[in-house]
């Protein structure tokens, strides 16, 4: 059996894995299997925007290229029905896909061919940060941070700019709010990137950097001289206190 991040508990976290590669979709359904999860399995694209909101599994991992509708085209279809998280799963490589990917909504993404621990390590720290969002016997979730005209509200997860709603996705306000949490204080990829993702970083996957991207054009902040999320060359980046 592989090991898993996150503790077994009932009820098992239930993932649907949408691949149509046959022999893959069946070795990552044994991976999950092994690890404790209940998997199952859809191969085309136009099946799983039904399934993935009637089933509602904890998570997705979705497959880009799909018969019947690709995968950028299910996760824009499902992502407002459906309330788990979602991990892309590509043999694209193209920074384009990760952007959109992000975009629309995904939580995480890895490369194929498939590593089975660094799945299993992906997909152990997804479902912990989605277990612990829906947990209603937590203790209570800290009040809400104003920092100049940005104001953010862990309870509701609403982020406001001067009286302006932001909409963000899952990934992107937790990003936000491990930066905005330690305003004033340099947070390096390494530190960002296990905070998030529960692993170590790579030195080479760009992912913190484009919802990085993706926060600063939501916030209104200027890409090339930006006044909240400055970034720190060489290390990591800088979530400025407003004079």
């Amino acid at each position: 059996m592989l090991d898993c991040d996150l503790p077994m508990s009932d009820p098992t976290p239930r993932i649907l894995v949408v691949e149509d590669d046959a022999r893959l979709a069946e070795l990552v359904r044994e991976y999950l299997e092994g690890a404790g999860y209940e998997a199952r399995v859809e191969t085309r694209g136009d099946r799983a925007v039904t399934r993935i909101p009637e089933e509602q599994p904890d998570l997705v991992v979705l497959d880009l290229m799909l018969p019947g509708l690709d995968g950028l085209e299910v996760l824009r279809r499902v992502r407002g029905r459906y309330h788990g998280s979602v991990l892309i799963l590509t043999a694209r490589g193209e920074e384009i896909d990760e952007v959109v990917g992000l975009e629309l909504g995904a939580d995480d993404y890895m490369a194929k061919p498939v590593r089975p621990r660094l799945l299993l390590a992906r997909v152990g720290n997804l479902l912990r940060r989605h277990r612990e969002r829906g947990e209603r016997g937590a203790p209570e979730p800290p009040g809400r941070l104003e920092l100049g005209s940005l104001v953010i509200d862990p309870a509701a997860r609403t982020v406001a700019v001067a009286g302006r709603p932001v909409e963000l996705t899952t990934a992107e306000f937790d990003l936000l709010w491990l930066l905005a949490t330690h305003a004033g204080q340099v947070l390096t990829r390494e530190q960002i990137y296990g905070d998030l993702r529960g692993i170590a970083y790579d030195g080479l996957d760009r992912s913190i950097d484009l919802r990085v991207a993706r926060l600063r054009k939501k916030l209104g902040d200027d890409g090339k001289q930006p006044q909240h999320i400055k970034s720190v060359r060489g290390v990591g980046y800088l979530f400025a206190v407003e004079r």
